[in-house]
């Protein structure tokens, strides 16, 4: 029998595991006062027993893990792809396995990176980079892995009014005279022919040197037949032989930088190539769904001493952002005006509903008043999204090799090899398993006999037309006329085969 003593401990514990009720946990409190309120505790009957353990239980997840940390900090950029941080926090997901997470906004990519390898956070929304880049050791080296990928797409390309302006001339339109999509950096080729023969360079803007918005920023450019310039071991501001300059720029300043005139384009997430369309600073001109169609974005990264120290902690927290991923993507995105609430609130994003909700509700804003349908544009789970595959850091890599910030030739082998020291679907795929027989996720949704990569993906889903196969990242590389391939290097200013 549950007496009202037990009924209270019950809901003593889901108030400390649930920042919020919902009506399944009202109504065991409409109990809790029957039983508890009245002196009337030794008569509470066996249906009311009954009703409250069952609402007690339900609204709780005993965790089947034996926790090596409980408390836990995590770091995040204020970003529209955080999300499945901020859901798994809100909606109780993080506590449902017995964690108790605090969330702390960092001020850059930089100083993230730095507080997860100090061990001041546990971890962090990451750009699928960085990882890759620490483990090799380009910049801070320090050996970073991944067992979720947090989402796909979500980036846009953003430029000025004024160059916006010298742009359309250069762009085929619809019947409607809308622009035609997607947008061609050769639109853009003649504004920066003009910048150079006036001795002036053209200045764009990406948020990090290893960040998906440099790769595909470089990508689009070079599709386009502007050169975004190269890395050296003795000169790494990634500007040599360059036509377009690119340099960072921390995301929420970006449309402030815009309109400075300090830069003439960006590359960026949400919701500040929205916010450039609200200030009517800017236009965005392209999608990274456009570049690469359902390119991963940000990953969820800790140390590797971290999860050797704490495999329990660690399957636990991917579980719960596997749950909040599948949350923000189920029932055709039916929940993401309560996401774009709570991404809007100062200690996540902190813009706009508005602006947030423009992109996140399964439509993207380019010139102002141009909405158009884009459903795709922030994928959490679906088309698994959240399976950190092999092949995603592959192309990461072959991007790094491309650019210079790999400065050396270097095999498929090693390619393979450094794919699998950073990035763990092993880990995941256990995680997965869990949730399916705790009756939290379906079966269907995950790739259990994936071998790690992706199947090829074919030329029709990139802008310039190049296929991709994770497994042939050096036949990728020679496919492409910009960039480096082959055993070629960079010495002072110039390309040595």
């Amino acid at each position: 029998m549950v007496t009202a003593t037990k009924f209270c401990l019950y809901t003593s514990i889901l108030s400390q595991t649930r920042r919020t009720l919902s009506m399944g946990a009202a109504a065991a409190c409409a109990l809790l006062i029957s039983a508890c309120g009245g002196g009337e505790s030794s008569s509470t009957t066996s249906e009311q027993d009954s009703a409250a353990k069952s609402a007690a239980e339900a609204e709780i997840a005993i965790p089947t893990l034996d926790l090596e940390k409980t408390d836990l900090t995590f770091g995040f950029i204020k970003l529209t792809d955080m999300a499945p941080l901020a859901i798994a926090y809100e909606k109780g997901f993080f506590e449902d396995e017995g964690l108790y997470v605090t969330l702390e906004p960092q001020a850059n990519w930089k100083v993230l990176l730095d507080r997860v390898i100090d061990g001041e956070l546990d971890g962090a929304h990451m750009l699928a980079g960085q990882p890759l880049a620490a483990t090799i050791g380009f910049g801070t080296e320090a050996h970073i892995i991944t067992p979720f990928s947090m989402d796909l797409n979500g980036n846009g390309i953003t430029v000025s009014n004024d160059v916006w302006a010298e742009m359309k001339p250069n762009i085929p339109v619809m019947d409607d005279g809308r622009p035609v999509h997607p947008i061609s950096a050769s639109a853009l080729k003649p504004v920066v022919d003009r910048f150079k023969s006036e001795g002036k360079p053209f200045n764009m803007g990406m948020v990090f040197p290893v960040s998906t918005h440099n790769y595909e920023l470089r990508y689009w450019l070079a599709a386009g037949g502007i050169h975004p310039g190269f890395y050296s071991p003795d000169d790494v501001s990634g500007q040599i032989g360059a036509d377009a300059f690119l340099s960072v720029t921390p995301p929420p300043q970006m449309p402030a930088t815009l309109e400075a005139g300090t830069i003439y384009g960006y590359c960026v997430g949400e919701p500040w190539n929205q916010q450039a369309v609200f200030k009517g600073v800017g236009v965005p001109v392209i999608t990274d769904y456009e570049i690469w169609k359902d390119n991963p974005e940000k990953v969820f990264g800790i140390s590797a001493g971290f999860a050797d120290e704490n495999p329990n902690t660690t399957l636990a927290l991917t579980k719960a952002l596997i749950r909040a991923a599948i949350w923000l993507d189920e029932n055709d995105n039916a929940n993401r005006p309560e996401a774009v609430e709570i991404l809007s609130r100062s200690e996540y994003v902190g813009a706009d509903e508005e602006v947030i909700a423009n992109s996140m509700t399964g439509t993207f804003e380019y010139e102002k008043g141009d909405k158009r349908a884009v459903p795709d544009f922030n994928v959490f789970f679906r088309y698994n999204a959240t399976y950190p595959f092999y092949s995603d850091a592959v192309w990461y890599l072959s991007q790094m090799r491309r650019w210079g910030q790999i400065s050396e030739p270097k095999s498929d082998e090693w390619y393979d090899e450094t794919a699998k020291k950073v990035y763990k679907p092993e880990i995941y795929i256990k995680a997965a398993r869990m949730l399916v027989d705790d009756g939290l996720a379906n079966e269907a949704d995950f790739p259990w006999d994936s071998d790690g990569y992706k199947a090829p993906t074919p030329a029709e889903d990139f802008i310039d037309g190049v296929p991709f196969d994770g497994k042939q990242p050096n036949a990728y590389l020679e496919s492409m006329v910009i960039g480096l391939k082959g055993t070629q290097t960079i010495q002072g200013s110039e390309i040595v085969d």
